[in-house]
């Protein structure tokens, strides 16, 4: 399958492209980016081409992996699933319900394949222990902390120029990642209640389908030195807590591409597909409304 890459940004260049030149299941085509240059270095870099016209890399590809900020990406992946492309999306899949929905609508459209670069979802220990979970069931209640020190002074993170970030908080960037690992073992959201926090920090307390609930903190702004995720849970089965990460998001991206290849080759729609995406900026929405309101909003 012939992939094209959207993006070269620090993401793109550290992540997408190295995958995607190495992936066997994939034929990777060529780079697109909003600043040309860019496009034409980064693909160089892995001897491919840079393209300049989008509509001319979507008509020769199959799919594309997007590494771009979920302020376009919404208006791109609909681009390319009207092109025909399979589509590896990155997380959120947008920042309104309305530019979430347009995306899962040309998808279903064009009866094409998708999946949400969630990297917790597809790293090595944590698939397995996500199922495991979800099979065991009788969960009481659950917590995730995202802590991260994006914007701590004394950080060196690549992501710190973010303006998207800065803008949206923990709330959209690592609020994804919590709810990609809680929904599919506690059930879906109901109801969500938001609380802010020192600087971008939020606590969101979620009540789920099944009865149990659960609590998140959130943070891009934590202390070096405070900083950290954890996730645990407490039901008939005990206490349990979410392995922490062994590897790096390289090869959570190969096993990614890998079930965006099984959903196009089978027609299966993939747990984390962009349906799935748009729930989670659902319930990011309702927090978001939470937050200005102060109130529990129905999900």
């Amino acid at each position: 399958m012939r992939i094209g890459l959207l993006g070269t940004g620090p993401w793109a260049e550290r992540v997408h492209a190295p995958v995607l030149a190495e992936h066997p299941a994939y034929e990777f085509a060529g780079v697109w980016g909003r600043r040309p240059e860019a496009a034409a270095a980064l693909g160089a870099a892995h001897g491919v081409p840079g393209y300049a016209d989008l509509d001319r890399l979507l008509a020769e590809v199959d799919a594309v992996s997007i590494a771009l900020p979920p302020t376009v990406q919404a208006d791109l992946a609909v681009r390319a699933a009207e092109a025909g492309c399979h589509l590896l999306l990155d997380k959120p899949v947008a920042l309104t319900v309305p530019d979430a929905r347009r995306v899962v609508g040309a998808i279903g459209a064009g009866g094409l394949a998708s999946v949400v670069f969630f990297t917790v979802r597809f790293g090595g220990e944590q698939i397995p222990w996500i199922e495991k979970q979800a099979a065991v069931g009788g969960w009481f209640t659950g917590r995730s902390d995202w802590l991260g020190s994006v914007f701590a002074p004394d950080s060196t993170s690549p992501y710190a120029a973010s303006p998207w970030r800065r803008e949206k908080g923990a709330l959209w960037d690592v609020g994804p990642h919590a709810l990609s690992v809680l929904l599919p073992v506690l059930g879906d959201a109901v109801q969500v209640t938001a609380v802010a926090g020192p600087l971008d920090t939020v606590h969101l307390v979620l009540r789920h389908t099944g009865g149990a609930s659960s609590t998140l903190a959130l943070s891009l702004t934590a202390p070096l030195a405070g900083g950290g995720t954890g996730m645990e849970l407490r039901g008939e089965a005990g206490v349990v807590h979410l392995p922490e990460r062994g590897e790096g998001p390289v090869a959570a991206l190969h096993r990614a591409l890998d079930a965006l290849a099984d959903s196009a080759r089978t027609g299966v729609p993939h747990p984390c597909d962009a349906a799935f995406g748009l729930r989670v900026v659902e319930i990011l929405a309702a927090a978001e409304h939470s937050l200005t309101t102060g109130t529990t909003v129905d999900v």
